[in-house]
């Protein structure tokens, strides 16, 4: 079975799907243990990938490198476990954000419409109190010392984006960062080792940044003992009088009846939209370049795509059932792939200061996103969560929070702040190391 440019025994394809399946089972178990009310949920599934990449990634990497002969006839060794598990989860992933683009887009746009100036400010408030909280890090560090992995203020700074990447489960900022570090390097050694230190960075914060969110979203509600079905009630939002006189008059053509045709097409376009990149610097596209990625793609082309619904007499829509099952199976593979791979660089290159300033980095900006908006915003609680949520740009909470809530509203409110989020931490990103 040739896979990747070489040549991989279909046993040892077999049991890495066995060991996937393996990690499924048994986080959704772990998920299910409930204390107080709190669980873990869905990021049950994260903490069991996390044990697994810890300790089983390594012999693994071994079992699946095979060494081709390239066309220049050098011998490469390639590691197809992680090449193989980056599938995993940018397959979910995909999944994920383009089953809740469709799920928001009938009523994202009258939420924006209604809530658009605290969408934007919100998204702005929680990034920047995340810049805060990394700059603050960096003088802490500058005071008590860098810590292992960083020689210098240079390395430290890195290292202190990586984790502010990590901290908000923040794929672009974390690629941003990579590239603007390799253009304020010194020579190409340099660059790498920079570059290597933001990758360390983020894998160590990552964790807590999946984590952390994901019970805040969960304690919050029980912490304030608020009624659900009044909140939901809150959050509602009904669909345009318009577009249901539309569905209850024209009779829809459905490519296929459970809707997987519009789905593809939502994500094809939705990787294309990612794969735009607008150029940062006079360098053109050899430099730091901002694109939606494909998480933001998917999710923009789906809103859309959601919110018309059709294309003349053509239904565009996915079956609800489909949306339901894509969303939680992409949720699950995400975190898998993203786990496994993460456990094995946690392990590796954990520094106990550098997890804390990781916690910093999470709950400094949760906290004072959730307070602005409860306060100064006047959000309802599900409005505030959902919103937080994309404010974190935390994929993985929303879906636990979707569970808590007890309504798909909030992905509406976590659809609208994402992409402010998406882009100001991106930026907030490049300045730190631009400035420092």
């Amino acid at each position: 079975m040739e896979l990747f440019g070489g040549v991989i025994p279909i046993k040892e394809i077999t049991f890495l799907l066995f060991c996937l399946f393996g990690i499924l089972f048994v986080g959704y178990a772990l998920g299910r243990i409930t204390i107080k009310g709190v669980s873990l949920g869905d990021a049950g599934v994260f903490i069991v990938a996390l044990v697994f990449g810890a300790l089983l990634f390594t012999p693994l990497s071994k079992q699946l490198s095979i060494t081709v002969t390239a066309a220049n006839g050098s011998e490469v060794t390639a590691e197809y476990i992680k090449k193989a598990l980056k599938v995993i989860e940018s397959l979910g992933l995909i999944l994920f954000v383009t089953s809740v683009g469709f799920i928001a887009g009938p009523k994202f746009f009258a939420n924006m419409k209604k809530n658009f100036k605290n969408y934007v400010v919100l998204g702005l408030v929680i990034i920047l109190a995340g810049g805060l909280a990394a700059v603050g890090c960096i003088y802490i560090g500058e005071a008590v010392g860098f810590g292992s992995g960083a020689e210098n203020r240079q390395e430290f700074v890195a290292m202190i984006v990586g984790l502010l990447s990590g901290s908000l489960t923040s794929t672009p900022a974390f690629s941003a960062a990579k590239q603007t570090v390799a253009e304020v390097a010194a020579n190409d050694a340099v660059a790498e080792r920079l570059e290597d230190i933001v990758s360390v960075g983020h894998g160590i914060s990552y964790i807590f940044g999946v984590i952390g969110v994901v019970l805040f979203v969960q304690l919050v509600p029980k912490i304030m003992k608020a009624d659900m079905e009044k909140e939901r009630a809150l959050i509602a939002i009904a669909p345009s009088d318009k577009g249901e006189k539309v569905k209850k008059v024209v009779k829809l053509l459905h490519l296929d009846h459970m809707g997987i045709a519009a789905f593809s097409l939502a994500a094809i376009l939705g990787t294309f939209v990612g794969a735009i990149k607008v150029p940062m610097s006079n360098k053109g596209l050899d430099g730091t370049c901002f694109s939606l990625t494909t998480t933001g793609g998917c999710l923009l082309v789906a809103l859309i795509i959601g919110h018309f619904g059709r294309i003349g007499k053509i239904s565009l829509m996915p079956a609800d059932t489909t949306l339901k099952l894509f969303r939680e199976l992409g949720l699950v593979l995400f975190l898998a792939g993203a786990g496994i791979a993460g456990g094995a660089e946690f392990v590796n290159c954990f520094d106990p200061m550098y997890f804390v300033y990781g916690i910093i980095m999470t709950i400094v900006p949760m906290i004072i996103g959730f307070f602005f908006a409860k306060y100064l915003l006047k959000l309802s609680l599900l409005n505030n969560l959902g919103s937080l949520t994309g404010g974190m740009t935390s994929t993985p909470a929303l879906g636990t929070l979707i569970g808590t809530a007890g309504t798909e509203d909030v992905a509406a409110a976590y659809a609208a702040t994402y992409p402010i989020s998406l882009i100001a931490v991106v930026l907030v990103s490049q300045f730190i190391i631009i400035l420092f």
